[in-house]
């Protein structure tokens, strides 16, 4: 009995171990299995999306380089929070204090960014839509690429602020040897909530709704005209089109964002009010992981641009000389 309470202890030689979350082995390896197998696409499918990007010159626009900065952001998820996520299935934190400090700033700021370059998608998309005509000069690279750096910036100081009594102190939380935890207080919960969730879903929920409003005018418009207005603007009328197709894209992104991240904010809420335990994060903070696999698998689905670039990938055509010059529209 006495040897059987040690092997459920993460650190058998410490008093103040914590135990670890027993589970039957054939429990263990299925949910092992599985989160390794979404972990390893994550991360598979958003290197894809960075260098089909960063490569093909035809894909450096500006809307592109913020699906690249959301891609960097889901692809570090996989490759250092669902991995972190996976040693603490076990209940046991092995990796030290100051791992853990490293790894929660990384989950804050890799958040944050995530939610920032959404809101930027959106303004994007609705500059595209509601003010075409001066779109090409107010969105420019060189401001988007300003935008994408000051987004970064502003989210390391965010996470800082709100994490900056844990990374001076990471064991301060810690009931037992072995635990990775922090807990905020109620003012920076509400600050973190307004600044990550509450505010930019606001902004993103009220930007789309002037663009499906303009695109539903837009849609009656070209309906309206006549055959020969239609041949003298039918360019015009095909980039219209275009910004539409990518504004529904990006939509999909958007929401897809909302519904896994929603269930995360709302439990989290109820835990800083005691109505679940903390430990009952762990399926929504997974399912707010998983948004980061599933924007790939929408960029498949919708951007022709994406399924000939992973061809590209794959055949290994990049290898080519003047292989980022090709043409995938």
């Amino acid at each position: 009995m006495e040897a059987l309470e040690e092997a459920e202890l993460c650190f058998s030689q410490l008093n103040n171990s914590c135990r670890k979350t027993m589970h039957s082995h054939s429990e263990a390896m299925l949910i092992y299995s599985l989160l390794s197998f979404i972990t390893l696409l994550t991360v598979f499918l958003n290197l894809l999306v960075i260098i089909s990007i960063s490569h093909f010159r035809q894909l450096h626009t500006t809307t592109n380089l913020l699906l690249l900065s959301l891609a960097v952001t889901d692809f570090l998820v996989g490759l250092l929070q669902m991995p972190a996520e996976i040693l603490l299935f076990r209940g046991c934190w092995i990796l030290g204090d100051f791992i853990c400090a490293v790894i929660y700033f990384i989950a804050y700021l890799i958040l944050s960014v995530s939610v920032g370059n959404m809101v930027l998608i959106s303004i994007d998309r609705y500059m595209a839509i509601c003010d075409p005509m001066f779109y090409s000069t107010k969105v420019t690279l060189r401001r988007v690429q300003l935008c994408v750096c000051l987004c970064w910036i502003f989210s390391a100081v965010h996470s800082t602020w709100i994490l900056r009594d844990f990374l001076k102190q990471p064991e301060k939380y810690k009931l037992c040897h072995g635990e990775c935890v922090v807990i905020n207080s109620d003012a920076e919960g509400i600050v973190d909530l307004v600044v990550t969730f509450l505010g930019p879903i606001l902004i993103i929920t009220l930007l789309y709704l002037r663009v499906f409003l303009v695109a539903v005018s837009q849609a009656r418009a070209m309906r309206s005209h006549i055959a020969a207005v239609k041949l003298q603007r039918s360019e015009t009328e095909k980039s219209k089109r275009s910004e539409m197709k990518a504004a529904r894209t990006l939509g999909v992104v958007i929401a897809v964002f909302i519904l896994c991240s929603c269930p995360y904010y709302c439990f989290a809420i109820a835990a800083v009010n005691n109505f679940v335990g903390v430990s009952s994060l762990a399926i929504e903070s997974w399912l707010l992981y998983f948004n980061s696999s599933l924007n790939p698998v929408i960029y498949v689905f919708f951007y022709p641009w994406f399924r000939k670039a992973i061809k590209h990938i794959i055949t290994l055509q990049i290898l080519q000389p003047g292989s980022s010059e090709a043409n995938l529209m």
